[in-house]
């Protein structure tokens, strides 16, 4: 989905027991011993130790702050005030996510608990922080005087600390100062108390199995049962998708449907409603015409008029596409309607949209998912997905045996180059669905990929949280194609993380502009349409059988299947989260059914509000949901333009994409980076080649 700085979420975001060891292409197991020296990220903090440790890293970096606000301006320097910065930066997020992660993923409520409280706590430190008035006079100071012996990332620093500086407001009067102040601390208490209701959230419906008819016995055994026989069906991933697109009760889809826009309706409503006008009012403060404005100046696309248009022709490209896929959802619904006796109401509801869209891939495509699904475990997809990066990226994965891990599922891994065996960073794997956790899939950075004080490299720590899925007795963890590209997606922000190389925190990794940040994960997920990495990752669960060359036909041509509207519903929330962030207050509910209606055509189910569990809305992406799209242009030129002209496990080419586009993290401007590796300005060819919109040349 995306890659969260705990949180991409855009912000500084994430007992212990011997781990399983998994087979690795070119991997070998390592002990944590040899491990820890290098990681001093601990998962076993009591609530009280979060608390005093948080206190702590705020009063230490508030010194660092204090000292150089306190300079003679006259006397500031590289060494005492850029560089100054720097490591209390590198301190602080290294330091924090030992803190504020635990809430997204740890077993107890109660360090859950304390470990949102410290995320609250930080993020009113980051406002605290971003306006000290005192320190942004020493950088402005600093910027005049400095001379060309700089590096260029070290003037990039220090454009964007002034930069940052004046988007807070530091260029204003006291007062405005204060009201941002006041209001940016309001905005990250509630966007950390959105995000952490979803998380919370344990809905339960229960089904006869009756109600439940169409879903495989693979899905129904994994089900926990009532004490009359009924079947209970959580709003998780690994329930709800697959209920919605295999249930043939359209009644049971509608229930399901109903309760999984409707989770936290009433309390996240409230406080969207509430976040949408905040921002409103600082961008009037700062000057700005609009919150997606104000974001989107630092962006690859500049401002909202740009990203309207762009939204606009791929929508007039796609709108004829969607009319026609319409039709045919309706007079497949229309037939098993007479077929089963329900009655037919002439149109496509919220609910029927993912049960018929899969009916299209069965009868457009012949994917029989119930079979394509037993060739996914996802051991074997691990071991092709680590094979394939590993080859392509030049790297080796080691697990590391009896790591510290915050859940006895999660695994822990080593990165090195494979040429000179230097450890270039670590990785925690939590696959699985349980009660508290983060309800999808992300990347979170953990830990900077950057020069230290000493100027040694820092090793980069990410975490892959996932919910696919969990293996029963007699059956392992099988995963959907859909999931499969999910895996490649959020692995690829997590190299993302691991092979950077910057001299800044403040460029690590995925910390590049948020319109680019899903480039390189999404160019990833092209492997996975592709038959050579396919067989590489997909097994039969049962005896090891291949994936038959027939059936790895018919799903790398599903991929054009429903590109009408899967596009059109990624425009609808494009355009949501542009409509709420260029107004100073909306009715989110009202805003999203009028565009589900326009431009999908599907009504949004009376009395729900899909934006209430819009989490990209309270996460980082406010006023850059279209960045999914925009992104996916970009990633589709790499692909087609390098990777699949000179070859798709070209480690070559692999290796320059390591070096121009991973390492250089956020320290090189994204438009510069591509058209290092394209060799020319990108274009628009290759997207909509891919999604089927012209012909291939």
């Amino acid at each position: 989905m995306f890659a969260l700085r705990v949180a991409v979420c855009r912000t500084l975001c994430s007992v212990s027991k011997p781990l399983l060891r998994m087979t690795i292409q070119n991997g070998f197991v390592i002990s944590a011993r040899d491990c820890n020296t290098r990681n001093s990220l601990r998962w076993d903090l009591s609530p009280d130790e979060i608390r005093t440790k948080t206190d702590s890293l705020i009063n230490r970096v508030k010194k660092v702050y204090d000292d150089i606000g306190s300079l003679n301006v006259e006397n500031v320097s590289v060494e005492n005030t850029l560089k100054a910065l720097a490591n209390a930066k590198l301190d602080y997020v290294s330091s924090r996510h030992a803190l504020d992660f635990p809430q997204y993923v740890c077993a107890s409520k109660e360090v859950r608990s304390a470990s949102t409280d410290a995320d609250k706590k930080l993020s009113e430190f980051d406002v605290e922080i971003s306006m000290r008035e005192d320190v942004f006079k020493r950088i402005t100071a600093l910027q005049k005087k400095l001379q060309e012996n700089v590096s260029p990332e070290e003037k990039r620093f220090l454009d964007r600390l002034v930069t940052l500086g004046k988007r807070n407001g530091l260029h204003l009067s006291k007062d405005i100062q204060e009201e941002i102040k006041r209001t940016s601390k309001l905005i990250s208490e509630l966007s950390i108390e959105f995000n952490k209701n979803l998380n919370e959230d344990n809905t339960v419906l229960v089904f006869s199995e009756r109600e439940l008819g169409g879903l495989a016995d693979s899905y129904l055994n994994g089900l926990e049962r009532t004490a009359d026989g009924r079947y209970e069906v959580t709003l998780k991933y690994p329930h709800y998708y697959p209920l919605m697109k295999r249930c043939h009760n359209p009644e049971t889809r509608r229930k399901m449907e109903t309760a999984f826009h409707s989770r936290c309706k009433e309390v996240n409503t409230a406080i969207l409603e509430q976040l949408i006008q905040l921002r409103a009012k600082v961008a009037d403060l700062l000057g700005y015409s609009s919150h997606a404005n104000y974001v989107l100046e630092i962006n690859m696309a500049k401002n909202a008029s740009n990203v309207c248009d762009f939204l606009d022709i791929f929508y007039e490209t796609l709108k004829p596409i969607g009319i026609k896929e319409r039709k045919y959802i309706l007079a497949i619904k229309k037939r098993e309607c007479l077929m089963k006796g329900y009655h037919f109401d002439g149109k496509i509801n919220a609910w029927d949209l993912p049960y018929y869209m899969n009916q299209v891939e069965q009868c457009k495509f012949a994917v029989d998912k119930d079979k394509l699904i037993e060739y996914f475990p996802l051991d074997v997809v691990t071991e092709g997905l680590f094979g394939i990066y590993q080859e392509l990226l030049g790297l080796t994965f080691t697990e590391v045996e009896n790591a510290n891990v915050w859940h006895e599922n999660v695994k822990l891994y080593s990165a090195c180059d494979t040429e000179t065996g230097e450890e270039v960073g670590r990785f925690y794997l939590d696959l699985h669905p349980r009660e508290g956790k983060f309800g999808h899939a992300a990347c979170f950075g953990l830990q900077p990929g950057c020069r230290g004080p000493d100027g040694k490299r820092r090793l980069p720590v990410a975490a892959m949280v996932a919910n696919f899925t969990k293996p029963r007795k007699g059956c392992p963890s099988l995963l959907q194609h859909h999931e499969v590209e999910t895996y490649f997606h959020e692995f690829g922000h997590v190299m993302h993380e691991l092979c950077s190389k910057t001299t800044f925190s403040e460029f690590s990794g995925t910390l590049v502009e948020t319109d680019f940040v899903e480039v390189p994960s999404q160019m990833l997920e092209n492997w996975v349409w592709e038959k050579e990495p396919l067989r590489r990752m997909s097994r039969h669960y049962k005896d090891g059988t291949p994936i038959p060359d027939t059936m790895l036909d018919k799903l790398i041509a599903s991929r054009v299947a429903n590109t009408g509207l899967m596009n059109l519903r990624q425009i609808v929330l494009s355009k949501v989260d542009q409509s709420l962030h260029t107004t100073s207050r909306a009715d989110t509910a009202e805003v999203f059914a009028q565009h589900c209606q326009d431009i999908l055509g599907v009504p949004a189910t009376t009395g729900t509000n899909m934006t209430a569990s819009f989490s990209h809305l309270a996460g980082g992406y406010d006023g850059q949901y279209y960045s999914y799209l925009w992104s996916e242009v970009y990633s589709m030129d790499i692909f087609f333009s390098r990777f699949k002209k000179e070859g798709i496990m070209n480690p070559k080419v692999g290796k320059e994409y390591r070096r121009v586009i991973l390492e250089s993290g956020g320290s090189v401007d994204g438009m510069d980076m591509l058209e290092t590796f394209l060799g020319r300005p990108p274009c628009q060819d290759a997207f909509f080649q891919c999604k089927g919109l012209i012909k291939s040349q």
